[in-house]
């Protein structure tokens, strides 16, 4: 959902910043154009009065073209009634206050005998000035144009400009996410979908609700996910009739074995009776009857996680007692590493009993006339015990340990003749069912450690925490070791 969140945002963005670049552009254009169009409309309108003025009304108003017959006409009053400012120089007496500002374009042009054309600021008010000769004349003219109008309708302009791109973006940014959500709505049901199946609801289709490319696309969704939960029903009843197939055919070798057990043992009483030469075959025969009892033993148990009949039967645990007594049955020249007072649990005796046990045996297998060390400690997080089984044996390929816990997996076939190659993975079975967890992992300087971690549901008593290592990491050795007794 994060990722069709980013998209959606992704989406929103590209549109809104589509809307606002689109915006920028005619709104810059736009001003652009109304503001040549009103300077050059004014300039020009500009320019004709005062052709009109240099040329007819100025002549006509001064009988003498004079500074005193100009102070003396109402001339400059006519040009105020007009908002225009006349001013006048003759043959140079008079110099105005503005003729610093003027540039040398405009000053070159009234001595060529053109209009002079300039934009200027005058006491803080924005002005147009257009000056030019009086023919046959040494007067020049300056005709002084307040145009606060013009740029107060171009700063209003960019106000509008600015608050209507605003609005734009705005009414852009809702606009693009609703229609994001609905360009995405199909990928949205898609991901709602692909979320139930994976929950396990291989029911969950996406809603084909259009005839374009997402249509399709849902389509192609909704077959794979058909197909899918075609394939896993088959799956799930070849699996079921495998399991039926295990657990009938370890039901049907129990009674069989069960003879074929009490002929070996009667066979094996007699085995120093028989002449050399059937002693050997003899021999064989008992110990496959035991290979094929463990086998069948462990096949049924497994037929009994498979059909959820195991149930765990918690009590009060002292886990030094049970793994001392599980090493002294098992392998009693192990070493071990266990806390002298009690370390009280709740959990199933028996399972645990069954996981040490596998473990020991697996290290006996593959690490024989190796040194193996059992040790129980407290989690670093407080809330586990680790019972680790460890031993010196050449340890496990790399390769292999994410698989040491699967079904019949060897990890060395070579030496295992005599395993199941279930030991392991009912260990594993055993460990999730009380709620811990075991891991296989590799030692320093070779050899193999194996951790059974069970969960603590209540607090353990005070005096066993300095006892079982408080806080030691996962790969940690045990601290001390001492030959079991």
């Amino acid at each position: 959902m994060s990722a069709l969140r980013g998209v959606r945002g992704r989406l929103t963005i590209t549109i809104v910043a589509l809307v606002a670049l689109t915006a920028t552009l005619l709104g810059v254009a736009s001003y652009v154009f109304v503001d040549y169009s009103l300077h050059d409309r004014f300039q020009s309108d500009a320019a004709n009065q005062a052709r009109f003025d240099l040329s007819v009304l100025i002549p006509q108003s001064l009988p003498e073209i004079t500074r005193g017959a100009l102070n003396d006409s109402r001339l400059q009053e006519t040009f105020q009634r007009r908002d225009v400012v006349l001013a006048a120089t003759f043959g140079g007496d008079v110099t105005p206050q503005f003729a610093p500002l003027l540039s040398p374009e405009f000053n070159a042009a009234v001595d060529r005998g053109e209009l002079g054309y300039q934009w200027l600021t005058l006491a803080g008010q924005p002005t147009f000035i257009v000056g030019g000769n009086l023919p046959e004349t040494d007067a020049t003219f300056y005709f002084l144009h307040d145009v606060t109008s013009i740029e107060a309708a171009l700063s209003a302009l960019r106000i509008g400009l600015v608050v209507g791109s605003i609005i734009l973006i705005v009414v852009a940014l809702i606009a693009a996410r609703y229609v994001a959500r609905g360009v995405l709505a199909p990928v949205d049901a898609a991901s709602r979908a692909a979320e139930r199946i994976e929950r396990g609801d291989l029911g969950a289709r996406v809603p084909v609700t259009s005839d374009d490319e997402f249509g399709d696309w849902a389509e192609t969704f909704n077959r794979m996910a058909a197909s899918l939960e075609t394939t896993i029903d088959e799956l799930e009843d070849a699996q079921a009739h495998n399991r039926r197939f295990v657990a009938d055919v370890s039901h049907e070798l129990r009674t069989p074995l069960a003879a074929l057990v009490a002929e070996a043992s009667m066979l094996r009483e007699g085995l120093d009776e028989l002449p050399d030469g059937s002693r050997r075959a003899g021999e064989l025969l008992v110990a496959d009857v035991g290979r094929l009892r463990v086998l069948v033993d462990d096949l049924m148990e497994i037929s009994r996680f498979d059909a959820g009949a195991e149930q765990v039967v918690a009590e009060q645990v002292d886990l030094v007692r049970l793994v001392t007594a599980v090493i002294a049955a098992r392998m009693p020249e192990a070493i071990r590493s266990v806390p002298p007072n009690l370390v009280l649990v709740e959990s199933d005796p028996r399972r645990i009993e069954r996981i040490v046990g596998n473990l020991l045996d697996n290290a006996r297998e593959h690490a024989s006339g190796a040194p193996v060390e059992v040790s129980l400690r407290l989690g670093k997080d407080l809330m586990t015990v680790i019972v680790t089984v460890a031993d010196r044996g050449p340890g496990i390929p790399e390769d292999r340990l994410p698989h040491v816990f699967d079904r019949f997996y060897k990890a060395d076939p070579s030496r295992s003749a005599g395993s199941s190659g279930l030991g392991l993975a009912i260990a594993a079975e055993h460990a999730r069912l009380l709620g811990g967890e075991l891991g296989a992992s590799n030692r320093d300087g070779g050899g193999a450690r194996f951790e059974l971690r069970l969960p603590v549901t209540r607090p353990l008593p005070g005096g066993d925490l300095p006892a079982i290592g408080e806080g030691e990491d996962q790969g940690q050795e045990p601290a001390a070791k001492e030959p079991s007794r």
